[in-house]
């Protein structure tokens, strides 16, 4: 029994020796890892912040009527392009029927005064050219004829005026509805019938029509507080159109605003630009816009793809993995400069002709998986 035990047990360590020595075999075997590497080089890189907004015209006028009524006839469409002058619509009055009879009513006290001054006049006419009365009384006679003339003359111009919302109807009538500067009509929100009130000081009135000059267009957006601080009114910009294939325009910044507003946890500044933009290119208002602006620009510097940093858990500083000549990798902090998103500006820590390990690479079961 104990000669089978022992046969048992040399056999057990025979094997574990024949795994041991086969463990270190494979070891030894086993490949060294290889890291491909890059190499600092030298370019330019341009850093800029993209603002997104909208394409509006700078001159945008609002057409309301100076008489409440009804919206009788629209002499345009949306899209026309109309001059200073042209007539737009005419509203038709409904007066009301108090207004009405207060008015008429005006008209025969002012008719009863005429008359009564009439009467006085003619009787002080004869009176004095027999020498009855001195000049003095009748000039007096005349003067109040005159007046109540006026005041008659008034009194059937108002009624006139709540009747028909005009005296002449002219083209200078306040119920017709004006362009007030030349441009395209971009909205017509009545339609004919509709009833529309007049602006005052207590009301903005109803709007007959939107009026833009589509030649002169401004960019709104907005930026962040982060970058808000290195803009300079005056700066050269560049407007992207994405509903005109990608379209750009030049554009120079006019309004950075000295308040932000904060919008979804981000204090956001409103910017404003001039844009020129080309005769022959149809803008719409409310096109969609980015304004990318160049805050910072190196020419001919040491760079390195922004991927080949790492940072140090702790301390947060980047760093990079340079090859030795053995084929070891030391660690070597670095300064960094301006970035453009893909490379950046190394100040201090790498030279030309360092080969950095690239430590991000994708493995290989992910590659056979895709």
């Amino acid at each position: 029994m104990n000669k089978t035990v022992k046969i048992i047990i040399g056999i057990v360590l025979l094997v574990l020796f024949v795994l041991v020595i086969k463990y270190f075999k494979d070891s030894n075997s086993k490949e060294v890892e290889e890291f491909k590497v890059e190499e600092p080089f030298y370019t330019s890189i341009k850093t800029k912040v993209v603002a997104t907004g909208k394409l509006n015209p700078e001159e945008e006028i609002a057409l309301k009527p100076q008489i409440s009524g009804i919206v009788d006839k629209i002499m345009v469409e949306e899209g026309d392009v109309v001059k200073k002058g042209d007539l737009i619509a005419k509203i038709r009055v409904v007066p009301n029927e108090q207004s009405l009879v207060s008015a008429n009513s005006r008209i025969k006290t002012a008719q009863l005064s005429y008359n009564n001054a009439k009467t006085l006049y003619d009787r002080n006419k004869a009176l004095f050219d027999k020498g009855v009365i001195s000049k003095q009384d009748f000039e007096n006679s005349e003067l109040s004829l005159n007046q109540a003339r006026e005041s008659l003359n008034q009194a059937q111009n108002d009624y006139q005026i709540i009747r028909q919302g005009s005296l002449s109807g002219g083209s200078s009538a306040n119920t017709n509805i004006i362009a007030q500067i030349s441009g395209t009509v971009l909205e017509i929100p009545v339609r004919e019938g509709d009833q529309v009130i007049e602006s005052n000081n207590f009301n903005e009135g109803t709007t007959i029509a939107l009026v833009a000059d589509m030649s002169k267009m401004i960019f709104e957006g907005k930026v962040d507080e982060a970058e808000v601080g290195k803009l300079e009114e005056g700066k050269e910009i560049i407007v992207v159109l994405g509903a005109i294939n990608e379209k750009e325009f030049p554009a120079k910044l006019t309004f950075v605003a000295p308040k932000g507003l904060e919008e979804n946890g981000a204090v956001q500044f409103t910017i404003k630009a001039d844009v020129q933009v080309e005769q022959s290119t149809k803008i719409r208002a409310g096109y969609s816009a980015n304004a990318e602006i160049e805050m910072e620009s190196k020419d001919s510097i040491l760079v390195i793809k922004e991927a080949l940093l790492q940072f140090n858990r702790i301390t947060e500083k980047p760093y990079v993995e340079i090859k030795k000549d053995d084929g070891s990798y030391e660690e070597k902090y670095v300064e960094l400069g301006i970035s453009d998103g893909i490379n950046v500006e190394i100040v201090e820590g790498v030279a030309e002709g360092d080969k950095i390990k690239v430590w991000n690479k994708a493995s290989k079961d992910n590659n056979d998986e895709n």
